[in-house]
């Protein structure tokens, strides 16, 4: 079973069709690069599969399970990462206040249990160990007190891949990865 799948995934804006009925699938443990020209629509695409821009038709799916009705949010918290052509940070905040953020959003905070102050110390705890991991992995631990806004534009890409991570995602978009 594909782990992405578009089926006829189509958009109109007035007159024009940006996309039509496009048909892919995008099987797991793979990587694929979808190349065209500006303007030849792979921003529309990503847009149409995270939700971002509501489809004329078609569908999309996730493992089988259809997300087409989702909202941007929800297709997230399916499952579905995504990162945008520019970059899309907290950058007054350290790298790891960035990816903690990230970490608490997917594991739900402190408010799924009640407030309760050993549980707030403990969550905090354990999301700045997996937000401090996650930094490692991607090579920003010397960085990780560094506010973002003064981070060159790599480590801020770089940054956006731990984000992602910290989400947990079934499926990585990375729209213009090498831009700028």
């Amino acid at each position: 079973m594909a782990t992405l799948e578009t089926k006829d995934l189509t958009i109109r804006f007035g007159g024009h069709v940006a996309g039509n009925a496009v048909t892919c699938s995008f099987e797991p443990g793979t990587l694929t690069a979808i190349v065209g020209p500006n303007g030849a629509g792979k921003t529309t695409y990503f847009n149409l599969i995270s939700g971002q821009l509501k489809a004329s038709g078609g569908s999309v799916h996730l493992t089988g399970r259809d997300l087409s009705a989702l909202a941007p949010s929800e297709r997230a918290r399916s499952g579905l990462g995504r990162a945008f052509q520019l970059t899309n940070l907290f950058p007054n905040l350290p790298v790891l206040e960035n990816v903690r953020l990230a970490v608490q959003a997917m594991r739900g905070g402190a408010h799924r249990r009640g407030l309760n102050l050993w549980s707030i110390w403990s969550d905090h705890r354990e999301l700045t160990a997996r937000a401090e991991d996650i930094l490692r992995r991607v090579a920003l631990w010397e960085r990780r007190e560094a506010a973002v806004a003064s981070l060159p534009h790599g480590d801020q890409r770089k940054l956006e891949v731990a984000l992602l991570m910290a989400l947990e995602p079934q499926v990585y978009m990375f729209d213009e990865p090498t831009a700028a």
